[in-house]
This record gives structure tokens, sequence and C-alpha cells, in this order.
């Protein structure tokens, strides 16, 4: 009867974890996503400052390029953390 019970709140933990491993993969998909963006738009700005384009400011382009510049250093220190985390976890002995 222990085992049981053992077995199943270890397949409940083992659900909820694999439900917040999902929820981690699809913020960090979110993440990059939005980054990718924000390089685009600069580099989308960037060529229409370059073409002459009246409507484009060069703040603006200045901006987008810090703002794009800016979340690719942040999703880039999560990386090397996450790096970090797991060369720790696998030095770990057992």
């Amino acid at each position: 009867m222990r085992a049981a019970a053992a077995l199943a709140e270890n397949g409940s933990a083992r659900t909820s974890g694999e439900a917040t491993g999902n929820e981690f993969a699809l913020l960090l998909e979110q993440a990059l996503n939005s980054v990718n963006q924000a390089q685009q738009q600069s580099s989308d700005l960037e060529t229409a400052f370059v073409l002459g384009e009246s409507n484009v400011d060069l703040s603006e382009v200045m901006i987008a390029s810090q703002k794009a510049s800016v979340s690719f250093q942040a999703v880039l220190q999560v990386r090397n953390r996450l790096v970090s985390a797991y060369q720790e976890i696998m030095n770990m002995q057992i």
C-alpha cells in the first residue's frame, strides 16, 4: 500500500516537473523570438535609413539597435548561467 502511494507521488511529481520544464521551454522560446524580432526590426530600420527613406530618423535607428543589443546580451547571460548550472550538476558526485 505504501509503495503504491509513493509511486503515485513520484508520478505526480514527475508530471508537474515536466509541466514546469515545458513552461520554461516555452518562456525561453518566447524570449528568443522577441530578441530575433528586435534584431530584425533594427536591421530593417538601418536598411531604410541607409536607403534614405524620409520617415526614418537616425535616433530611431540607434534606439532600435541598442534595444536589440541589450536584449541579445540578456539572453546571452541567461544562456551562460544555464550552461554553468548544467556543468555544475554534471560534476556532482552521486
